[in-house]
């Protein structure tokens, strides 16, 4: 399957979730409660039973997970570079750089499962796993000083941090799932996908960019969208990584700015008009630049 082809159905349904939001009469709460319930609920649950089920060889995983880490901590970098290279408000930096390493996790997997089924899905959950609570931290850092909790008191509660944290120490302790436990698990975890797509799609919107913030904008995409697959794809070539992994390697750095960088940003700020331009920008962007990473 082409690279664009493995895509399309992820953009489908997120070009579906944009008509649902603007051609029917979904009122803005429903919407609001449904991207609650993806990322309070069935997200969690999808993360902890991928990671504490995942037949992980830590040894063998180590490049991968280090590269990870790696592309993560070069784009958080570069993110924040755009601070003193354009002279921006910290309250604008603080929003707007965690869209140049944050990364869309549903469009992730969904990829990653159209590309090698299920192994491929707990392969991007190893990786995102250990992505989520690296850029969580970076972003819950640069908001907390503006926000009205402190670092420790929202990374404590961040559900994804929480879920992928309590997949790692499960798996780790070798327990098994009881059948039920797997089974309501599994249930939410295939919803959270089409659900989540979904409601990217719903919260795609631009806004208008004040003043230096055009060129802000354009430094957060050529990051996240070119500049971190590019180390990515370094890196595999570098260590040679094997087909399967350095995919998902560069699928994982590719991934446009996920949508509860907004919610993280009008939870703590108050604010998020420009991480919702970010967001819709990008998505839209990655429709192209994401089958072409695939396909280098």
């Amino acid at each position: 399957m082409s690279a664009a082809l493995t895509v399309l159905p992820s953009f489908a349904l997120i070009v579906v979730g944009v008509v649902l939001a603007r051609g029917f009469d979904y009122a803005r709460e429903f919407w609001g409660g449904l991207e609650k319930l993806v990322y309070f609920v069935l997200f969690p649950a999808l993360l902890f039973r991928s990671l504490a089920a995942a037949r992980i060889d830590y040894g063998a995983a180590a490049k991968l997970v280090a590269c990870g880490v790696a592309f993560t901590v070069a784009a958080f970098a570069l993110s924040i570079l755009a601070g003193p290279v354009l002279r921006l408000d910290r309250r604008l930096l603080a929003a707007g750089s965690q869209c140049g390493y944050r990364f869309n996790t549903y469009i992730g997997l969904a990829v990653a499962g159209s590309l090698y089924g299920t192994q491929g899905v707990a392969l991007c959950a190893l990786v995102l796993g250990v992505m989520i609570p690296v850029a969580n931290f970076a972003a819950v850092a640069m908001l907390a000083p503006h926000g009205e909790r402190g670092f420790v008191a929202e990374l404590a509660r961040h559900p994804l941090v929480l879920a992928c944290i309590a997949g790692y120490a499960w798996n780790a302790a070798g327990l098994s799932m009881p059948g039920f436990a797997d089974q309501t698990l599994a249930l939410l975890g295939q919803t959270s996908l089409p659900a989540g797509l979904l409601c990217v799609g719903a919260a795609m919107r631009l806004e208008r960019s004040g003043a230096g913030e055009s060129a802000a904008h354009a430094w957060w995409l050529a990051v996240k969208l070119g500049a971190t697959p590019a180390i990515a794809w370094v890196l595999a070539r570098a260590l040679e990584l094997p087909s399967m992994e350095s995919h998902i390697l560069v699928l994982c750095a590719a991934l446009p700015t996920a949508t509860n960088a907004y919610i993280l940003a009008v939870r703590m700020l108050g604010d998020g008009r420009v991480v919702a331009t970010q967001i819709t920008a990008g998505t839209v962007l990655a429709m192209a630049t994401l089958p072409f990473w695939l396909s280098v």
